[in-house]
């Protein structure tokens, strides 16, 4: 697929942004900061965010030279990251397309009570397809082992003293942990697994909930990558971020003896624990920020509450920068934070249910919360994920006998109580 270059008029999400800096009364001194064309994009930290806005910018016209700093020497990681179609617009899954690398038509759940297809396209990124996207981009360098001390709006200062200048510096170091947040956690462990026989999957397997519930709620997700290799990921929403790999590894080979499959080598492993958003206090984690430095992904608190998927948030950003390209950081930091705003706004419904999932549900009866949920429609579905419900979803969602006692559930609705009692 050909490219998407940057449209001339400031529409959309660009729109946006331009009034969100209008609004805060510094549009035109920031405009006055004109950047040096001859300097890189400087991209710090190499992780999903950093690999979006990189693909993005190296689309548009004139795209800039980018330098994206990694501190180890492990660009990426070794990580999966999904997405539902559905939750970006078409353009968008135009210039994406370079890095995923599985797609699939379909996906699945499974509960006690009941299994469904549903018809909704997905698809994967992994570290190596990113990785491997990033090394084909003519204007992009990647700098491994790179320890960064300090950042400015035009630069960055190394370990040993050093510098690099830039037009724009943005912050993709990752989540920081912030007492403007109380958290419940989403932790996994994934085993990429060949088969000595084909696995029979035509699909994912988003959620397989029949499985013991142990440490919270508890499914099993599955990626088939080839008709013999699955990735494999137990996964529990917990109150806790403790991750056991090695129990939990050994509960994956035993869900897989219980599929009829035997493992003939574990490809790889990953793992993770990823924040699960209770509450959040959106000034206090926006001044722990400098206010002239650009955020994005983890960093700056952009991901779905409940889902802890980031990339769509991932994708919108990148479209911010790349539709107002060239910008500088200052400006750029305003249209991110006031990006995060609406953000923020919108998703005041899902952590109400993050609320009633892991204060109002009993721990080994979560998963009635989401066999309820899937019993949904499908558009229903779609727009959750991708951050888009409606005023009748959210009617749709919370009638009918809740999955949780009404009087536990009605104490979840003050967002603020639970840092009055001193959560964190």
């Amino acid at each position: 697929m050909a490219p998407e270059t940057a449209s001339t008029g400031k529409t959309g999400t660009a729109a946006i942004a331009g009034r969100d800096l209008a609004r805060a009364g510094d549009r035109e001194r920031l405009e006055s900061e004109s950047i040096d064309p001859s300097l890189p994009v400087v991209l710090v930290g190499a992780g999903l965010a950093s690999a979006i806005i990189a693909q993005r910018l190296s689309t548009v016209r004139d795209a800039p030279q980018i330098v994206i700093l990694e501190g180890t020497d492990t660009p990426f990681g070794e990580n999966t990251w999904s997405f539902h179609k559905a939750d970006l617009q078409p353009s968008s899954l135009g210039w994406i397309a370079a890095l995923i690398a599985h797609q699939w038509d379909g996906q699945s759940v499974r509960f006690g009570g009941y299994e469904r297809h549903l018809p909704s396209g997905y698809a994967s990124l992994t570290s190596a397809s990113v990785r491997d996207a990033i090394e084909r981009m003519p204007n992009v360098m990647l700098n491994k082992n790179t320890e960064v001390t300090a950042l400015s709006t035009a630069q960055v200062t190394f370990a040993n003293g050093s510098t690099q200048a830039a037009s724009c510096v943005i912050d993709c170091r990752g989540y920081r942990p912030s007492s403007s947040m109380v958290l419940g956690y989403q932790k996994f462990v994934g085993l990429e697994a060949e088969l000595s026989e084909p696995h029979g999957l035509p699909h994912p397997v988003i959620m397989d909930a029949t499985v013991d519930q142990l440490d919270g709620y508890r499914f099993v997700y599955l990626l088939p990558l080839s008709p013999t290799r699955v990735l494999i990921e137990d996964t529990r929403y917990s109150e806790g971020a403790d991750l056991d790999h090695a129990v939990i590894s050994d509960d994956i080979h035993a869900y897989a003896t219980r599929q009829g499959w035997d493992i003939t080598q574990v490809v790889r492993t990953e793992d993770g624990v990823l924040p699960i958003v209770l509450a959040h206090d959106f000034e206090r984690f926006w001044s722990e920020l400098p206010e002239d430095i650009a955020h994005a992904g983890l960093r700056a608190g952009l991901f779905h509450p409940t889902t802890g998927y980031s990339l769509p948030d991932a994708v919108h950003v990148a479209e911010i920068i790349a539709e107002n390209w060239p910008i500088c950081s200052a400006a750029l930091a305003h249209a991110i934070r006031g990006h995060a705003a609406r953000q923020h706004k919108k998703q005041g419904f899902y952590r109400l249910l993050n609320r009633m999932l892991f204060l109002a549900a009993q721990p080994d009866r979560r998963h009635l919360v989401l066999e309820r949920f899937y019993n949904l429609p499908t558009p229903l579905i779609e727009r959750f994920y991708a951050g888009r419900t409606t005023t009748t979803d959210i009617l749709r969602i919370l009638t009918g006998k809740p999955p949780v006692p009404i009087h536990r559930a009605l104490a979840c609705l003050n967002e603020a109580h639970l840092f009055e009692n001193g959560s964190s």
